[in-house]
Parts: C-alpha cells; structure tokens; sequence
C-alpha cells in the first residue's frame, strides 16, 4: 500500500518526536520531513513536495497563516492541516481563507487527529467539532442569497438519499461517519457525493454547505 507522505511544522521538538512516533506507527503514513520555523517549513515542502502538512500557526519567523498561502500558491496539490492550541475563531477563519485543509486542536485525542490526517488526504476538510458548529451558526445567521441560475430546480432533482448525504456533510460528518450512519459503503457515499456535486454545479465541500443551508437542509 502506497504510504500518504507527511512533513510535520511545529517549534516544539518533543511534540513533533511525539507525533512522528504516533504517526509512523500507522501502517499508511510515513513522516519525511520536520521543519522548526516557517521558512524551514517552505523550503522543504517545495524540496520534497509532501501529500499532507501538519501546521502549526505559532512559529519563529513566518507564520503558519503566512505559510500555508505560500504553498496554496506554489504547491497547490499539498493538503494543509493545521494542529494548533487555538480554539479561536480569529484563527479559524484565517486557517480557511488562506487555504488550509483542516483545523485541529493540540488537545485532540490521537484517534481524531489521524482521522483528521486521513480525511484531508482524501480531499475532504476536516474542522475540530467546536470550530464545524461556529461555521455552522454563523452560515445559519447569514441572510442567504438569492437562488442562482437553476440552483431551486437542481434542490428538487435531488433525491431522498442525495438530500440526506448532502445533509451530513453539512454537518461535517466524514464519508466513513455518513457510511456508518446511513448503512452504506463508503464509495456509494462518495458516489453520491459526486452526483451531488454535479447536479449542483459544485466543487467544493464549502459550497455544498452553503447550499445546503441556503436551502435550509440541515
């Protein structure tokens, strides 16, 4: 099995020998590279261009805000996920605008951060369930805009499950979680997913929240 390639970014030497224990440990990771500081941390992402970052957002020198655009510019195939003390909306927000795949708390348990890990491969975004509930209040508060194009006709060419998958997403359940809880496989959900996508003229998991509350499904 081919390994997910991961480089982990953070100042603290012993927390960063503690996550490459846990995370070669795994039999679908493998750490090549660490990095103490910003510019570090750029320098070999575009040396060995990893599948998945682990990020801090406190570090010497440039920030892990400041870095993660960099990559999202230069290397825009690399997975960015942020492992931070922050449970800060400030924070959150900017680790979404400038890029980032995922939002974690240093105080995670070890199983959610590697299904964090494993999420952000896969494409998905992974948001810590403090941080996915903040989102989802403030897209509930938020005056929806106006149907686009076929955007009311595509809502009702949904179907039943299509509606129910697109409702878990926009709660932030994982393709494993929506499989589990609704009795299906995870590629019939990601079939689903992709159908969805289609329909609705979307190709972000952003988006198909903000239609998903636009339309009042969750």
């Amino acid at each position: 099995m081919s390994k997910m390639r991961l480089i982990l970014v953070d100042d603290h030497a012993v927390l960063r020998a503690g996550l490459r224990m846990l995370l070669d440990s795994q039999p679908d990771m493998r750490v090549i590279g660490q990095a103490a500081d910003g510019e570090e941390a750029l320098r070999i992402c575009r040396e060995l261009r990893p599948d998945v970052v682990l990020m801090d957002i406190s570090l010497p020198g440039l920030s892990g805000i400041e870095v993660t655009k960099a990559l999202r510019r230069e290397c825009p195939q690399i997975r960015i996920l942020v492992l931070t003390m922050h449970d800060d909306e400030a924070y959150f927000k900017q680790v979404l605008q400038a890029g980032g795949s995922g939002y974690v708390l240093k105080r995670a348990a070890d199983t959610e951060l590697l299904s964090a890990i494993r999420a952000v491969h896969r494409g998905e975004v992974f948001l810590y369930p403090s941080m996915a509930k903040l989102l989802v209040e403030e897209l509930l508060q938020a005056k929806p805009p106006a149907p686009v194009g076929g955007a009311r006709e595509a809502s009702t060419s949904l179907s039943g499950r299509e509606k129910e998958v697109l409702r878990l997403i926009a709660l932030g359940h994982t393709n494993q979680e929506i499989a589990d809880a609704l009795y299906l496989s995870v590629k019939t959900v990601e079939t689903h997913k992709a159908r969805i996508m289609t329909k609705l003229g979307t190709r972000s998991r952003s988006e198909l929240v903000r239609y998903a509350m636009q339309h009042k499904l969750v």
